[in-house]
C-alpha cells in the first residue's frame, strides 16, 4: 500500500512538473490566446447544451417562420448555476441558462433579462426598479393569442410609471400579487406544462415588451422548452430618479 501512495505521489509531481514547463515554454501572449479559445469553444458547446432539441424545432418549424418568434430551453437555476450545489454540474454562461431576454435574444443575465427559471416557477424582474406582470391563460393555442386576446389587450394597455417612488411601489405591489382589471398577475408563477402564458417585461432604460409564450416541453433535468412570440415592444422607459436619494 505504502508503494501505491509513494509512486502515486511521483507520478503527481512528474505531471505538475510537465504541465509548468509547458507553461513556461510558452508566453503570455500565447497562453492568452490559448484561454481565449477554450473560452469559445466552452461557449460553443453551452450553445448546443442550451438549445432546444431538433425534434421541437422541426415540430414548430411552420410557426418559427413567423417575426419575431422563437424557441429556447430555460435551464433551472439551482440546478446549473455558479450558486448550484457542489454535486451538480454548472455552465459558465452568466446565469446558469435559467434566464432569457426577448429583446438580446441571450441566455446571458443582465441588461434586461426577461424571465427566469428557478425551483419550478417562472418569474421576471430582476435588478434595480425593473419588474413584470406575469399571468397563465391556460392551454391555450400559442398561434391564437394576438393583441385582441382579452387579457393580452389589458397588459398591452398597461402604462408602467416612470418616476422613482411609484415605480417601487408598482415593484411592490406587482410582488405580491395584483389584479390588473381583472386579471390576476404577479412576479412568479408555476412551471406549467401545455399553458400559454403571457409577460409584460419592464427593465427600465433598456426595454419594455409584451410577450406570450407557452410551455410546450419539461424535460428529465426540469429545463423547460418555451415556443414564444412578441406580441409588442415600446419605447424604452426612462426612469426618473428621485434625487433626494
Amino acid at each position: 500500500m505504502r508503494k501505491i501512495y509513494v509512486f502515486t505521489a511521483l507520478l503527481s509531481i512528474l505531471l505538475l512538473s510537465s504541465l509548468t514547463a509547458f507553461a513556461q515554454t510558452k508566453s503570455r501572449e500565447d497562453l492568452l490566446r490559448d484561454i481565449e479559445a477554450k473560452r469559445a469553444e466552452l461557449n460553443a458547446l453551452e450553445k448546443v447544451f442550451l438549445a432546444p432539441s431538433e425534434e421541437d424545432r422541426n415540430k414548430y418549424a411552420e410557426f418559427l417562420r413567423s417575426p419575431d418568434t422563437g424557441l429556447i430551453r430555460l435551464l433551472p437555476r439551482e440546478t446549473y448555476d455558479d450558486n448550484a450545489t457542489k454535486d451538480r454540474q454548472r455552465i459558465v454562461t452568466r446565469g446558469g441558462g435559467a434566464y432569457y431576454s426577448f429583446t438580446r435574444l441571450t441566455h446571458e443575465y443582465g441588461y434586461g433579462s426577461d424571465i427566469e427559471l428557478s425551483r419550478g416557477e417562472l418569474s421576471t424582474g430582476f435588478a434595480g426598479a425593473d419588474y413584470g406582470l406575469l399571468t397563465i391563460i391556460g392551454d391555450v393555442p400559442l398561434e391564437s393569442v394576438s393583441l385582441e386576446t382579452p387579457a393580452a389587450n389589458i397588459l398591452a394597455a398597461y402604462n408602467p410609471p416612470l418616476e422613482e417612488p411609484k415605480v417601487r411601489l408598482e415593484q411592490r405591489r406587482m410582488g405580491m400579487g395584483a389584479d390588473l382589471q381583472g386579471i390576476s398577475v404577479n412576479r412568479s408563477v408555476p412551471l406549467k406544462l401545455n399553458s400559454t402564458y403571457l409577460l409584460r417585461s419592464v427593465n427600465y432604460d433598456t426595454s419594455d415588451v409584451l410577450v406570450a409564450f407557452r410551455v410546450v416541453r419539461i424535460d428529465s433535468d426540469e429545463s423547460a422548452i418555451l415556443l414564444w412570440k412578441l406580441l409588442k415592444k415600446y419605447p424604452k422607459p426612462l426612469l426618473v430618479r428621485n434625487n433626494n436619494n
